[in-house]
This record gives structure tokens, sequence and C-alpha cells, in this order.
């Protein structure tokens, strides 16, 4: 009988770790939201495809009328593995985006990723999300 509560009192210790906490509270005048970063590399094939020209086009065209709230935008340096297999270096753009609530915007985003690839001849364009708080 006591094996049989030890074992009981274990797992649900155990099943306890794994429930998901409540977001905590935001500070007074913000909310929740979230950030997503999308990553954008600038070559196509070894040389560098994407101008600057050609990624303002790209952002008054696809990002600008899907997030006219605002975005900012910082030119990195990013590596990657490529689905042949060697490691890619190349300029990148960083596009950071501040999202209000906690769901929302994932078909906008996608519809981004999508126009990217498709323009560009991309393999992928990584996005990365994280839940903040957010005020203006």
């Amino acid at each position: 009988m006591r094996t049989a509560l030890a074992l009981l009192l274990a797992g649900a210790t155990l099943l306890c770790g794994c429930a998901s906490l409540a977001p905590a509270a935001c500070p007074a005048g913000q909310s929740h939201g979230r950030t997503a970063q999308l990553f954008f590399g600038r070559d196509i094939g070894d040389q560098v495809g994407v101008s600057d020209a050609d990624f303002a086009r790209f952002v008054d065209e696809e990002l600008t009328p899907r997030f006219p709230d605002g975005l900012t935008i910082l030119d990195a340096a990013g590596q990657w593995r490529s689905k042949a297999g060697p490691i890619v270096r190349e300029p990148s753009k960083v596009v950071i985006l501040a999202l209000p609530g906690r769901t929302g915007g994932e078909d906008r985003l996608e519809a981004v990723r999508a126009a990217y690839k498709a323009r560009f001849s991309q393999e992928a364009v990584m996005i990365v999300t994280q839940p903040v708080c957010l005020g203006f």
C-alpha cells in the first residue's frame, strides 16, 4: 500500500511539473502581446541578389500592407545549414514586429515568408516568436 501511494504521489508530482503556468501580469500601461522576428537572407545562389532597393520594395509591397502599425528592420550577417548540407553565410535583414494579443497574425506572417521565398528564390525565411508585454 505504501509503495502504491508513493508511486501515485510521484506520478502526480511529475504531472504537475508539466502543467503550463499562467502568464505573469504585465506592468501598468502594458498588455500581453508577442514579438515576431523574421530573418531574410539576401543571397540568390552565390551572389547578393536582394539589393537594398529590392528589399525596400518588398517591405512596401508585402510587409507594410500586412503590418501597417510599424516594424523595425536591422542589417545582419547570418549563417545557416542548407538542405544540401553546407553552412551558408550571407548578409541578412531582420524584421521585428510587435503584435498585440497572445494569438493572431500567423496567416499574415506566413504570407510574408511565402512571398519572400517565391520572389527571391529563397529556401527558407526563419521566424522566431516570443510572448512579451507591450506598451506604446
